[in-house]
């Protein structure tokens, strides 16, 4: 990656359309030091991004979803983990409440809307009403239909408006979504992560599996596209989501000063208390 960087990454779009069957089949697994070395140069990636949309005053929206248990919090957590949580924001939206089920359906999201110089990264997004609202019929066929109708409108007013919209749909096969919940329940530090939808979900696979096709049908758009990422293979999806999260944005380097570490002041008399502090035992 240049000095300068572009979007070159237009090929990548074809690719991610494949079926999951045909795309994401199995590859001998990803070494730990490979994936962590190019993970570092991707971070390092992100940083330059980071003070770009800051000197550029960009506004960026990016949009998380896909299957239940397909990674999606893992390649956020990859994304966000070395940029500051000021600049990187996460929204990840309880169920509305009373008020907000009264408001336009939007209100609630838009409220999270980056200002200039920030990144704000939807864990699930308005397009609940597409997927987990649709197929739990906790909408109506009217507000499914009204959803599917306006949204692409709406994102085009809120690119006009000058926002760098990006949307992924994380994709994985009925076999690696089973074997994840599997190991959520056996994994006592998973259980949090298995809610009653995520069941309904593994159970209702192929009504999900209509409401993303009707949700593509409608909303996948020139202006707006899907962008699908294969994620059977966590490590690769981290990698190939933010490799291509970073191609979609021509941001530049920022030049910026080398930083140098000012002598420590003297300290004038000055001396540690015998002071009785409350010590954490070092148990390792």
């Amino acid at each position: 990656m240049g000095k300068k960087k572009k979007n070159n990454e237009a090929g990548q779009a074809a690719e991610a359309a494949l079926p999951a069957a045909e795309a994401d089949a199995p590859r001998e697994k990803m070494k730990r030091s490979e994936y962590e070395a190019d993970l570092a140069k991707l971070h390092a990636e992100l940083v330059k991004l980071q003070f770009w949309i800051k000197e550029a005053g960009k506004r960026i929206v990016v949009v998380f979803e896909g299957r239940d248990a397909a990674g999606k919090g893992g390649v956020i957590k990859r994304l966000t983990e070395r940029v500051s949580p000021r600049s990187f924001r996460v929204v990840a939206l309880p169920a509305p409440t009373k008020r907000e089920r009264s408001q336009i359906y939007f209100q609630r999201y838009i409220e999270h809307f980056p200002a200039a110089g920030e990144v704000v990264i939807f864990d699930r997004s308005w397009y609940n009403r597409a997927g987990v609202e649709r197929v739990m019929e906790f909408c109506t066929d009217e507000q499914y239909e009204r959803f599917l109708r306006i949204t692409p409108a709406w994102e085009k007013d809120i690119i006009d408006s000058g926002i760098i919209l990006i949307k992924y749909w994380f994709e994985v096969s009925k076999e690696e979504q089973t074997r994840r919940f599997t190991q959520r329940i056996d994994d006592p530090r998973k259980t949090w992560k298995l809610s009653p939808m995520d069941l309904e979900s593994h159970r209702r696979w192929y009504d999900y599996s209509k409401a993303r096709d009707a949700m593509f049908a409608a909303t996948d758009t020139d202006i707006s596209p899907w962008y699908v990422v294969q994620a059977n293979d966590k490590r690769r999806a981290r990698l190939n989501c933010i490799r291509h999260f970073l191609g979609l944005i021509p941001y530049e380097e920022v030049e910026r000063k080398k930083v140098t570490l000012p002598d420590r002041q003297k300290a004038h008399g000055y001396e540690e208390p015998d002071y009785p502090y409350k010590l954490v035992p070092q148990r390792y």
